[in-house]
């Protein structure tokens, strides 16, 4: 798992100016902190590739009224739609937007975008795909079900014999979010989301890291038995926090489903 997406930075920014609650200047600011400057390539009506500021006022234009985000895995194909050539393309960079313009949906990938020896930033592919609304959790379902993968995660991991050869943040960062996993600070959105939204991002931001840290390790110190226990218990946790960034990014967009 990627700790840091940007189409979950698009989304959140994108939703917050679409709503009014932010201009687009301090929208496309706020996405470019995390990934460099941002060009989107595919825009219809556009020619070659342009900034993403001028992506998205093009895409306004043309009837953009939502962003939702999708953070597939192999076997998962959170919040995707199709076509296939998209789902795949999206499972490989782990992370795609799909933006309701009018009556369309098109489906934008991002890439890091390289140039020379200093430039670095993010390339959007903007795809076709269905107008359709994926089934993807509501965030209240998603609260939840985080709520018990920190819980089932830290027994789970905690309990594996050998875990003092883990890096010993990760046992840290566990138990920290056991005890304080209702009392999130919030963060991780953009003005306009509920509370709720927030506090769920953070602490799916923060549990992302120590997937990220926990897959990281080499557990040679693990029996086979161990090895599938700990791999089970992270699968769960992967799949509950990216269901959470996902709920708490689109749940702006919750009433109009």
């Amino acid at each position: 798992m990627r700790v840091h997406h940007p189409s979950a930075a698009l989304v959140a920014w994108g939703n917050a100016w679409l709503t009014g609650h932010v201009g687009l200047d301090e929208a496309v600011d706020a996405v470019e902190r995390q990934g460099g400057p941002h060009v989107a390539a595919g825009i219809p009506e556009a020619r070659g590739e342009m900034p993403l500021r001028g992506g998205l006022a093009t895409l306004r234009v043309a009837g953009l009224s939502a962003l939702r985000l999708a953070l597939p895995a192999p076997g998962d194909p959170l919040g995707l739609t199709g076509p296939p050539a998209f789902n795949t393309a999206a499972i490989e960079a782990e992370e795609a937007v799909l933006a309701s313009v009018g009556a369309q949906t098109f489906g934008l990938i991002p890439a890091e975008d390289r140039r020379g020896s200093s430039y670095v930033g993010t390339r959007w592919t903007v795809h076709e795909t269905p107008s359709a609304v994926a089934d993807a959790p509501l965030l209240p379902e998603a609260d939840h079900r985080l709520t018990l993968a920190v819980r089932d995660a830290t027994e789970s991991l905690m309990s594996v014999d050998g875990t003092m050869e883990w890096r010993p943040e990760i046992a840290e960062a566990l138990g920290a979010l056991r005890e304080s996993h209702h009392h999130e600070q919030m963060g991780g959105l953009a003005p306009g989301y509920p509370a709720r939204a927030h506090r769920v991002a953070a602490l799916a931001g923060r549990l992302a890291v120590v997937v990220d840290l926990a897959r990281g390790t080499e557990g040679a110190a693990l029996s086979a038995a161990q090895v599938s226990r700990r791999a089970e218990a992270l699968r769960d946790l992967d799949h509950a926090v990216r269901r959470a960034r996902v709920a708490a990014c689109n749940s702006v967009l919750d009433a109009v489903r």
